[in-house]
């Protein structure tokens, strides 16, 4: 065996810890793994020499691949297309190995990870970093370039956002089926003040590639625009439960082509998530409700 071969084996036995820390932090299989691979393209170029500790060496690596994508990220929500809705891991995970699923399975839902997305990319980073991987932070503040002391003060920032959304009062199932029912009447309808009735001021509707690529619009914000969107169209999406949770999808000779995911805070629509990848659909636990 070559040492290229070596190295080669030994990140394999890092990918999984590595492709659940990039996933955490993007909320996008292909985006993990893109960061994975990037990861390994420094690994190679490098050699590996002088690397005593090759799992915090590549923990490192993703980490900061991560940091630099998320960046980019946030500098094109200035622009009409935005990111990429947060993926379920459910759907990507047919061919991972035992750690690797119960690791990306292990708490990170769809809704955590709408609510990483809130965070700025550095605060994202140390919360992950620290909060859900025990890194210390003399290893995060070269990360985030940053001192320990002030990376430490990102990982608290990132906590107290993600406790103060979690501290939100969900509304009981009912209340939101009737919730996500009265906002497809009043799609279906074009009763546009109904419409901002329903959605939280600040509401986010975002689409994955996939929708895109059918005409959807990859990011959306704020109340006006948001009913914009819908005033007058979702006349064919049915009411379903989605991972047990009252949701819409469209389906096309029986089969679902986009599924609507809603986030409800204190009454109010806060979020809507767009999936119209296959891969990711077929993860997804959907019942659609009678009409």
């Amino acid at each position: 065996m070559d040492e290229r071969d070596w190295l080669a084996e030994r990140f394999e036995e890092h990918r999984a810890h590595l492709r659940a820390v990039a996933y955490r932090m993007l909320g996008s299989l292909t985006e993990a793994d893109d960061a994975v691979q990037e990861s390994w393209i420094r690994l190679s170029r490098s050699g590996g020499s002088g690397v005593e500790n090759l799992g915090g060496w590549l923990t490192t690596a993703v980490a900061r691949v991560c940091l630099d994508m998320l960046r980019s990220r946030r500098s094109r929500r200035e622009e009409p297309m935005g990111v990429d809705m947060p993926e379920p891991a459910g759907g990507g995970l047919d061919t991972a190995g035992p750690e690797q699923e119960a690791v990306l399975a292990d708490s990170i839902g769809l809704a955590m990870l709408v609510v990483l997305e809130a965070l700025a990319p550095a605060e994202r980073v140390a919360f992950v970093l620290h909060d859900m991987f025990d890194l210390p932070f003399e290893q995060i503040g070269p990360i985030v370039g940053r001192s320990p002391a002030a990376a430490r003060q990102l990982a608290s920032r990132g906590r107290r956002r993600v406790r103060g959304a979690a501290a939100a009062p969900a509304a009981e199932p009912g209340r939101q089926s009737e919730v996500v029912g009265a906002f497809l009447a009043a799609a279906r309808g074009g009763d546009f003040g109904a419409l901002v009735a329903l959605l939280d001021p600040g509401v986010v509707l975002r689409a994955d590639s996939a929708a895109v690529l059918m005409g959807a619009t990859q990011e959306v914000r704020g109340a006006a625009d948001v009913a914009g969107t819908f005033a007058g169209r979702a006349r064919v999406a049915r009411l379903a439960l989605v991972n047990g949770a009252p949701g819409a999808v469209w389906t096309q000779h029986g089969e679902p082509r986009v599924v609507f995911t809603f986030t409800i805070s204190r009454g109010k629509i806060a979020a809507i998530d767009l999936l119209a990848d296959p891969e990711h659909i077929r993860g997804l636990d959907l019942v659609v409700l009678a009409s």
